[in-house]
């Protein structure tokens, strides 16, 4: 976890809590860093404005206004609700984690009230899938954003598996199945890779070449692509 995700989390759990403190040993242990390092975070985030302070005595700890939040949002029912089904659905993907995280902070900055009826209408939808998800290599989460070179075994449709090197370039979603997109150094083209096919992934620490990517380099039969991004500035 890095520093801005642990600030974030440090008032998510002390709003969870609130008005009950938590000991600095506590957040500690829980954030696996030290008590110093938890001390200078939290006084990052009172030098930011964040209505934290400091209860003495042995039951004494850290305590945070239960009112505050982060980021107020202000989503309404239908956005969260919205929003909710969006990162359910990407519990198939290798970004399952992530959006598992981003859905507890939508949670953490909702009034009670509307995450009440937000929860109440996500109990009424439900997504028919084939068959249970695949865990997938915890490398290729990060495969984007670090551009890192991947070394990755890979088994074809006749389940013969072969080892190469590879450089991430996108993802392509279908249904609950995901490609890895990438250059692929042993067949030096662009290839898509199924995500329930890599049964190995492992970063190089090499950092890819920046490579021009786009829609019209893949070979899709069936289908249309569409982009994520629209609506994003």
């Amino acid at each position: 976890m890095n520093r801005t995700d642990r600030l974030y989390a440090l008032v998510e759990e002390l709003r969870a809590v609130a008005p009950r403190p938590r000991s600095a040993r506590w957040l500690a242990m829980k954030f696996d860093v030290s008590s110093r390092t938890i001390e200078r975070d939290l006084s990052a985030l009172q030098q930011s404005g964040v209505p934290i302070w400091a209860e003495p005595g042995r039951t004494g700890g850290y305590c945070l206004d239960p009112a505050h939040t982060l980021a107020p949002l202000g989503f309404t029912v239908d956005e969260a609700l919205a929003v909710t089904i969006s990162l359910g659905m990407l519990a198939t993907s290798p970004f399952r984690d992530a959006a598992t995280s981003a859905l507890r902070k939508v949670v953490a900055v909702m009034d009670d009230r509307s995450l009440g009826e937000t929860a109440d209408l996500a109990t009424r939808i439900h997504l028919l899938e084939d068959g249970p998800a695949v865990e997938m290599p915890p490398a290729l989460t990060g495969a984007l954003r670090t551009r890192n070179v991947l070394q990755i075994g890979y088994r074809d449709r006749a389940g013969i598996e072969t080892s190469r090197e590879i450089e991430p370039l996108g993802y392509v979603g279908k249904g609950r199945d995901w490609y890895l997109i990438a250059w692929c150094r042993l067949r030096h083209d662009i290839r898509a890779f199924k995500g329930e096919r890599i049964s190995t992934a492992v970063s190089t620490g090499e950092r890819s070449p920046q490579r021009p990517f786009h829609i019209e380099d893949l070979d899709i039969p069936r289908g249309e692509l569409r982009t994520v991004s629209t609506g994003m500035p």
